[in-house]
């Protein structure tokens, strides 16, 4: 490849990356063949690539005097550049090793809103009991949302609902968890324990937003149920829809909280069984490091006992 045929810095990277260490260790030892004994490849190959370069680069970086060589001013410049390069990659390198350690690695790892005040903390204790050097990296957001970080590679581990069915990725149910009708607590049923979902068919709801998995089990239920929920107000997060129940605005379908709120009342739902599944979900077929495979085990023993409520 010629100058005219690199663009964009990308395209330059591609071409040069592979010759940087070369050209440094030419450069450190002002001698093609003490360089390439030093790197462990025959002198001709070594000097065919910094003959390479040059062309590519369209400049001269080396004065050749002899069998020594000394640099240019265009070789030293771009000496400094090539020494940073390659010190970044090495970090790089160091970072990544880091995180893959059995020991003091890291998880990244993600989990729905309503998870996140008692049961994560909870397992991050117990699992940190016999891991206590493992570092994490804590994502909270909706199931959709952490499926695309998944995929993308940004997060190792999810606990999430519903548990995804998906050919690109594993999942394994860990738990279940009762959902219940919030009322207000001056509501007509407050002074009830359990109700059928039928019997709040006309009643305006709060929910989440589309795409969250507790909306999807909204309108599935209702639909079991036999009616279409009339949505007044959509939310992102649990304890704000609460809020807005205590508000009168509404009723709401949601997971216990971890703490009672004042202002509302939750009331069992006996038809149709309302609850939602909790499962752990991660990449098929990807290479884990040992800290992420030790999760996922500790997860996957907990299985039956990961809620508190």
């Amino acid at each position: 490849m010629s100058t005219a045929g690199a663009g964009e810095p990308g395209e330059w990277g591609g071409v040069l990356a592979p010759r940087l260490a070369q050209f440094a260790a030419v450069a450190r030892e002002e001698h093609v063949t003490r360089a390439a004994r030093a790197l462990g490849v025959p002198q001709p190959t070594l000097s065919r690539a910094m003959a390479r370069l040059e062309a590519d680069l369209g400049l001269a970086l080396f004065a050749r005097r002899g069998r020594t060589l000394t640099l240019t001013t265009a070789g030293r410049d771009f000496l400094a550049h090539a020494e940073r390069a390659l010190a970044e990659v090495g970090r790089g390198a160091e970072a990544v090793r880091a995180d893959a350690h059995p020991e003091t690695g890291k998880v990244a790892f993600g989990f729905l809103h309503t998870l996140g005040s008692e049961t994560v903390p909870g397992l991050l204790r117990e699992f940190r009991r016999d891991h206590p050097r493992v570092r994490f990296a804590l994502v909270q957001n909706y199931g959709e949302w952490m499926l695309q970080r998944l995929r993308a590679g940004e997060l190792d581990l999810c606990l999430t609902s519903p548990v995804p069915d998906a050919p690109d990725l594993t999942a394994r149910r860990l738990d279940e968890q009762r959902l219940r009708l919030v009322v207000p607590d001056d509501h007509r049923l407050t002074g009830r324990r359990r109700i059928r979902l039928a019997e709040v068919a006309e009643e305006p709801f709060v929910t989440l937003e589309p795409g969250y998995g507790m909306r999807r089990m909204l309108e599935a239920l209702c639909a079991e149920a036999g009616f279409a929920p009339r949505i007044a107000f959509e939310g992102e997060e649990a304890e704000t829809i609460r809020g807005l129940v205590a508000a009168g605005l509404g009723v709401a379908l949601l997971p216990p909280p971890a703490v009672p709120r004042p202002g509302v009342v939750e009331l069992n739902v006996t038809a149709p069984r309302a609850v939602r599944e909790i499962g752990v979900a991660w990449v098929a077929g990807q290479q884990e490091t040992p800290p992420v495979a030790a999760f996922r085990r500790f997860l996957l023993g907990r299985r039956g006992q990961l809620l508190a409520g």
